[in-house]
């Protein structure tokens, strides 16, 4: 067998995997990766999850032959993943078009609540809530449209992880994108690991918080950001 026929019979998951090892790049669950992936590959590796995830359902002694509900499953769940739920790993930011603040403008701006969808990295069980966020612009920040706050905060997401480390993360990238003299997000989401299993708790949230800058620094707009926050009666 000459390298070529050996390379082609290498899982697509394994030839992404030894590009990432040879740029030393992490690839933990919330890591976006989709410079690794080359064209073409990440239809490659939804047919091997779905294989993959074949096995599982034979593991689990389902008759996926013989019952009906469940014939198509790995291939629905292969796309689920791949191409919904942990999208954010595999396809790049969007783009986001950034405007010069022109007119100057310096008071505070809140988008929310945007609704996100997300996994825990520790049972893959969906997490699901809202995010506000929060820009106090100066002269020099790029303006980006409400929309792309949610687009950003989907891309972001759309991994599995915790929360506490996904808000940190979207942080990073507005900070990163707009240059505000001030950035906070709030968080408040229901994770089904608490409610689908373990103490199933249907009604905890978690609630978290990044304050950047001015809202770090300044106390009296900190209070202001989280007053004008909508609260449920």
């Amino acid at each position: 067998m000459n390298p070529i026929d050996a390379d082609e019979g290498t899982p697509v998951s394994i030839k992404i995997r030894e590009r990432l090892l040879a740029a030393r790049k992490r690839f933990n669950a919330n890591d976006n990766i989709a410079e690794f992936i080359q064209p073409g590959e990440l239809e490659k590796l939804l047919d091997e999850v779905e294989d993959k995830m074949q096995g599982v359902l034979n593991s689990l002694v389902i008759d996926t032959e013989r019952d009906h509900n469940t014939g198509n499953t790995a291939r629905r769940v292969a796309k689920m993943y791949l191409n919904e739920v942990f999208r954010g790993r595999y396809v790049n930011a969007p783009t986001i078009t950034e405007f010069p603040n022109a007119e100057h403008l310096n008071e505070l701006m809140i988008v929310g609540p945007i609704t996100v969808r997300s996994a825990c990295s520790h049972h893959l069980c969906p997490v699901i809530g809202q995010i506000w966020i929060g820009v106090l612009p100066n002269e020099h920040t790029n303006v980006i449209g409400l929309s792309k706050y949610a687009r950003l905060a989907e891309w972001v997401m759309g991994r599995p992880q915790i929360q506490e480390e996904a808000v940190v993360q979207l942080a990073d990238l507005i900070q990163q994108k707009t240059q505000p003299d001030g950035l906070a997000i709030v968080m408040e989401a229901t994770h089904f690991c608490m409610g689908w299993r373990g103490v199933k708790d249907v009604e905890s949230k978690m609630i978290n918080s990044v304050m950047r800058g001015s809202f770090l620094k300044d106390s009296n707009l900190r209070r202001e950001f989280l007053s004008l926050l909508p609260r449920k009666s």
